[in-house]
């Protein structure tokens, strides 16, 4: 036994151990988190629930979202306490929807009182933009006051109904957010323009009056555009609103409801599975494409994804040549001794410093001192409203490129510690100079740890939250950093992010049960972002470890 542990193999055994039980436990959390996620958007059967309580006998219908096992004696919604035989007793929390007509869309029901459960075949559920979803039978669809179908009739319709009423939707926004949108930058331009000629102290009376009746000509051009632009929209609307669908509840009360909040509808009960099929997959796409509604817990994470790749590719620009710059000096210029050393020591020690002190400094050094003195130098014309005086995008990429410099400085001085003397010194005496030599044979060979430094910088900043909340990240942005208008890409806008989305939607959602499920889908979505990037860097890094390899031989 002794020569078997002085051999080694009981700790090969336990390092493959230890690794085992560690993707074990990876998989096993990427798996709860996709299917806790993702199975968010399969259609569950609407089930209708025939409950007794308290000697009142009332109809529920919604999808079930889980069930749990307690103690006989439980605390129900009326506020009664259950006192049961059984020393177990099951109950189950059911998404009834219609917020509208009953105040909350989730409500738990214990199953010695359900006395009925049935699955009606025309059970229908309906996505809306406000209240959430609703679910009930169709009863009859009217356009405008005429009656187009009723009963059975309503399902086939539908589909048809809401395609024509998301397209009026997409004409809508895109007109606000495009023409419309256009219109207020230019008249944005014209103020400030004006403004600047005011702050100017060379300007004239004479160019002060020929300025305002330019800018008054264009104003009124651009306020016709509007007009014809408005007129538009109100059309477009009124003509989104013309249908009504009349839907049954499970308690018998008829709702009625504007087919232009109608966002999806479905039939889960006579439903196959290449239906369903058919129903998960463009809901999975809209949810990684939409925008946010309802505070976060409907509709998708679009910006939230944009935003977070938008701000990684812009602070690994940032962090690579400032990393890899002093990570030469580090290594191949500064003169050896006790400064170097303390420098050394204070960049390691910077690697652990915790990341919400990078947002404080952020908020305090980049935000206030060095946005505060550009808007005073280049942006007088827009104060008092901040422009990069306050948190947006390029402070938010300044701060993680701070946070992860010491990882990108460590990785490349380690990449150039391990290149061999002889090829320097072979450089050189080929009449190389130390220049040369380094730019054009060390650096090259190095360039694969770079990589692997911005690998994992990436990974760091791409799951940071707490720097981000104070210098740029926000809950709900309502445009992003880029659209068509010079510059282009606005660095001073905020901007959603991933990580802080599954932090405002977890923890601080007013409906906790329906951000449940968008939580983890937005966690796995987090994940897999974060993979893609780093396989990415990761092919970068070999395919110049193999050019620069060859290159050797």
């Amino acid at each position: 036994m002794r020569n078997w542990f002085r051999s080694g193999t009981p700790w090969i055994w336990l390092n493959a151990g230890a690794l085992a039980l560690s993707l074990v436990m990876v998989v096993g959390l990427l798996s709860l988190i996709a299917v806790r996620g993702f199975s968010h958007f399969w259609p569950a059967d609407i089930v209708q629930l025939t409950v007794v309580e308290d000697g009142q006998q009332s109809v529920a219908m919604g999808e079930l979202v889980r069930s749990q096992t307690l103690a006989s004696s439980v605390i129900t919604d009326s506020g009664v306490v259950l006192e049961s035989d059984d020393p177990l007793i099951t109950r189950h929390l059911l998404k009834v929807g219609n917020r509208d007509v009953y105040g909350r869309d989730f409500r738990w029901f214990l199953e010695p009182n359900v006395v009925k459960r049935e699955y009606p075949a025309n059970a229908i559920g309906l996505e809306r933009r406000e209240w959430g979803n609703f679910y009930g039978i169709p009863v009859r669809l009217l356009e405008g006051d005429t009656e187009i179908a009723s009963g059975d009739a309503v399902l086939a319709e539908l589909p048809a109904r809401i395609k024509r009423v998301n397209q009026l939707y997409a004409d809508i926004r895109s007109i606000e957010r495009g023409e419309i949108g256009d219109i207020n930058h230019r008249l944005q331009r014209i103020r400030l323009n004006e403004r600047r000629l005011e702050l100017n102290e060379n300007t004239t009376d004479a160019e002060m009056q020929r300025f305002q009746q330019q800018a008054e000509i264009e104003r009124e051009t651009l306020e016709q555009e509007f007009l014809v632009l408005r007129g538009e929209l109100d059309q477009l609307y009124a003509s989104a609103k013309r249908d009504q669908l009349v839907m049954k509840t499970a308690d018998g009360q008829e709702v009625t409801i504007n087919m232009g909040d109608v966002v999806h509808a479905w039939a889960p009960n006579a439903m196959n599975v290449f239906q369903k099929l058919g129903h998960y997959f463009p809901e999975l796409w809209n949810f990684l494409t939409g925008e946010p509604r309802e505070a976060n817990t409907e509709g998708g994470i679009f910006p939230a994804i944009f935003g977070t790749v938008t701000m990684v590719l812009l602070m690994s620009i940032i962090v690579t040549p400032f990393g890899v710059l002093a990570a030469i000096y580090l290594r191949e210029y500064a003169k050896q001794g006790p400064l170097l050393k303390i420098i050394r020591v204070s960049v390691y020690n910077l690697a652990g410093v915790p990341s919400i002190v990078f947002g404080v400094f952020g908020l305090g050094f980049f935000v206030y001192t060095m946005g505060g003195s550009i808007d005073q130098i280049f942006y007088p014309e827009s104060l008092p409203a901040p422009t990069f005086g306050s948190p947006g995008l390029f402070w938010a990429s300044l701060t993680l490129a701070l946070l992860t410099l010491p990882v990108v400085i460590v990785s490349t001085e380690e990449g150039l510690a391990r290149i061999p003397s002889t090829i320097r010194q072979g450089s050189l005496a080929l009449g190389a100079t130390k220049s040369e030599t380094l730019w054009k044979v060390v650096v090259p060979l190095a360039a694969p740890a770079m990589m692997t430094g911005l690998i994992l910088a990436i990974a760091r900043a791409a799951g940071e939250v707490a720097p981000l909340m104070l210098v740029g990240v926000v809950k709900l942005a309502p445009s992003l950093p880029i659209d068509g208008n010079f510059p282009f890409i606005h660095l001073d806008r905020q901007i959603m992010h991933l990580g802080f989305h599954i932090y405002d939607v977890g923890f601080q959602s007013p409906n906790v049960e329906a951000a449940r499920p968008l939580v983890y889908a937005t966690a796995l979505t987090l994940v897999g972002l974060i993979i893609i990037l780093n396989m990415t860097a990761i092919s970068i890094r070999n395919r110049l470890r193999e050019k620069y390899r060859s290159d050797s031989d």
